[in-house]
């Protein structure tokens, strides 16, 4: 790690602002793999020894790597190389859930619980699941993990006629809703970017501004009503969504 924090070069005539060499080479030792997930970076004055720049220097160019999503930054332990988060691609044609999508890939699955409880509906949840005056809604929220690694914020809302007692999804909803005889068979999904707030951002473990995927689901049973309203946050650096498209046939929709 000596040599990636050397005073050398740093003066290169040309090699633009100080922090921004130091940026480089730290940002360069990772993608070359001499710094790798988890690895622990000197403290700030250590750093500004080693290299002979100021600690504000040094400070600039360390928060720059934070605010990138390749440092972290934990209270009282110090500055790690972020975790490597593998991208993942989603088909858009099918209707899965978050924990049959990573079974598939042999990844684990795991959820930290925020809420789940009965409540009176938002007008919004009213709209989305049709509801009536008097009616209540069951509400999850949590975080979805894959690997230990959080991937999505997911806050579901079900009528309550249909999932009285929230606290027995454990796992995965819609194994829930299927043994309930109540799992949706098609679906109605919007994809937007979204730009994280500090606490989803905190949440999912990424910078505060990060880049998101916001994506609202509605699900139908097979009678039509629907049963789900489901609103996800994805991480941008994470997931890729894909859908195949057709040529339309000739003369189809005259």
């Amino acid at each position: 790690m000596e040599d990636i924090f050397s005073p050398r070069r740093f003066d290169d005539t040309g090699a633009g602002p100080l922090y921004l060499q130091l940026q480089r080479r730290i940002s360069d030792a990772i993608a070359l793999g001499r710094l790798k997930p988890g690895d622990s970076l000197p403290a700030e004055r250590d750093m500004a020894a080693m290299t002979g720049l100021s600690r504000v220097t040094v400070r600039k160019a360390v928060q720059a790597l934070v605010a990138g999503g390749q440092l972290v930054q934990r209270r009282g332990s110090g500055t790690f190389v972020a975790p490597r988060v593998e991208r993942l691609e989603q088909a858009l044609s099918l209707l899965t859930s978050f924990t049959e999508d990573m079974a598939r890939r042999g990844k684990t699955v795991d959820s930290r619980w925020l809420s789940r409880r009965i409540d009176a509906p938002a007008p919004e949840e009213v709209m989305a699941l049709g509801l009536g005056a008097g009616d209540r809604v069951a509400r999850l929220e949590r975080v979805r993990m894959s690997d230990g690694i959080p991937l999505a914020i997911e806050r579901a809302s079900i009528p309550a006629a249909v999932l009285p007692d929230p606290e027995r999804v454990e796992a995965s909803l819609y194994a829930v809703l299927q043994a309930l005889g109540q799992r949706p068979v098609r679906a109605v999904q919007r994809i937007s970017a979204a730009n994280l707030g500090t606490r989803d951002a905190a949440l999912l473990g990424v910078p505060v501004g990060a880049a998101g995927l916001k994506i609202e689901r509605i699900g139908y049973l097979p009678s039509g009503r629907v049963v789900e309203f489901t609103r996800s946050l994805y991480r941008g650096d994470a997931y890729d969504f894909a859908v195949e498209l057709k040529l339309a046939v000739e003369g189809e929709g005259k």
